[in-house]
């Protein structure tokens, strides 16, 4: 919880705060410069947006030019401040980079924040921060129909000047996961941070405008966890030109592709990311589940990350995920095979009682992160992340409030069981 001089430090800030052709620059006391925290323990990095939704759900079909009847809820949201959220309640301590304002929104993330005991010394606050907010509309069946994003805080404030102030944190960190609502300049400066000490960075793309911000970065990125639209932007953008066209699940007739078909469409793009460095590539196909793709098969088991300290909970669950997630499918990932060879496992999505699809992808990267923080493998973290996104949809939240091991546990090991491997062969 953030301490009164934390607080007074805050405040001072927004007095040292200037502006230089549209970045923010942060100055502080010279031994502040090369990172703030003189203690700092070994916490996954998150750095990115925290974010107000207001969630709109008419209870009928909404009519123009007029109000329709409905519910209106505040819900605590942003990519990373969601994915920090998740992996809080599942056992690690998230260390979180952000920025929000004085203002209802930014008092309602912080009082979450505290409550829950999680640092607020890297979230800056100060005056002339408006906290960003989203408004999303459903419409009756639930589906996001329209909405509104008022984020520019995040790029204009969380500017690289205040991410260097916790250089030592990332140097310490067993990962560091940055969103793309971060500017280009942040998102720059903290990958080079973590190269450093080579910490391993999950790239996180948001939406299909932002996840082209990747091309600049791509050589420092360990895994990403695009959809199908933001692969391909993701695609285009690391090959400066647009080689790909957007791909449909559902052809002009109404049929659905096979799962293998659909793989085949993607597996250009994918390669294309694999090519530029990336070990992993995780393609979410919402109530398909994912594709985790690997060149050479070896990166599906052979993550070493520093050792972190969990909760009670992390540990449980780590241990239960340990002893019922075993099979010949890790046998296979681990085997050596040649960089032109491309290996795709496919983990599917458990069936849920759909309430809201805001959290889940957030909460599949959240679980995923919090499970490789604990000292799981690729393929068992990949299966919490699977079970914990299934927690989400079936609440409002974003991010549940509280998630049940054992239910937590015994759905990753169902998700683990049923994955199989959809291509293994060279892809040359």
């Amino acid at each position: 919880m953030e301490n009164s001089a934390g607080r007074r430090l805050n405040t001072l800030i927004q007095h040292l705060l200037l502006q230089d052709k549209g970045d923010v620059q942060v100055l502080l006391p010279n031994e502040l410069r090369e990172g703030r925290s003189k203690n700092v323990k070994s916490e996954p990095v998150i750095i990115g947006g925290m974010i107000l939704d207001i969630h709109a759900y008419p209870s009928i079909p909404a009519t123009p030019r007029t109000t329709t009847p409905g519910k209106v809820h505040y819900v605590l949201g942003g990519v990373a401040r969601n994915i920090a959220d998740c992996m809080s309640k599942l056992g690690a301590k998230p260390f979180m980079i952000s920025a929000v304002g004085p203002d209802m929104a930014g008092n309602l993330l912080l009082e979450h924040w505290e409550s829950v005991g999680l640092s607020t010394e890297g979230i800056l606050r100060c005056q002339g921060i408006e906290t960003p907010v989203v408004c999303n509309v459903f419409d009756a069946n639930g589906e996001l129909a329209a909405a509104v994003a008022s984020a520019e805080a995040i790029e204009k404030f969380l500017a690289k000047e205040w991410i260097k102030q916790f250089t030592r944190n990332i140097h310490s960190a067993p990962i560091l996961m940055v969103d793309a609502n971060l500017s280009q300049r942040s998102l720059e400066a903290s990958c080079q941070i973590a190269s450093q000490s080579g910490i391993p960075v999950w790239f996180e793309p948001v939406s299909v405008a932002k996840s082209k911000r990747v091309a600049s970065i791509i050589k420092y990125v360990t895994f990403t966890s695009p959809n199908e639209d933001e692969l391909i932007a993701m695609a285009n953008a690391v090959s400066s030109e647009d080689l790909f066209l957007p791909i449909q699940r559902v052809d002009n007739g109404g049929s659905t592709q096979s799962i293998e078909s659909f793989l085949l469409l993607l597996k250009p793009a994918i390669w294309v990311l694999l090519e530029k460095g990336v070990k992993l590539v995780v393609v979410t196909l919402g109530s398909d589940g994912v594709f985790l793709c690997s060149k050479g098969g070896a990166e599906f088991t052979a993550v070493d990350f520093k050792n972190t300290e969990s909760s009670h909970f992390g540990k449980l669950l780590s241990e239960m995920v340990t002893l019922n997630c075993q099979n010949d499918l890790v046998n296979f990932c681990k085997f050596n095979r040649s960089s032109t060879h491309l290996s795709v496992v496919h983990f599917p999505a458990l069936p849920a009682s759909v309430v809201g699809l805001t959290g889940a992808g957030d909460c599949l990267v959240g679980g995923t992160l919090a499970s490789l923080s604990a000292g799981l493998d690729m393929m068992q973290s990949m299966a919490v992340g699977m079970a914990t996104a299934k927690a989400a949809v079936e609440t409002r939240k974003n991010v549940p409030s509280e998630f049940c091991l054992a239910s937590i546990a015994d759905d990753a090991k169902r998700v683990y069981s049923s994955a199989r491997v959809v291509f293994d062969q060279s892809v040359v």
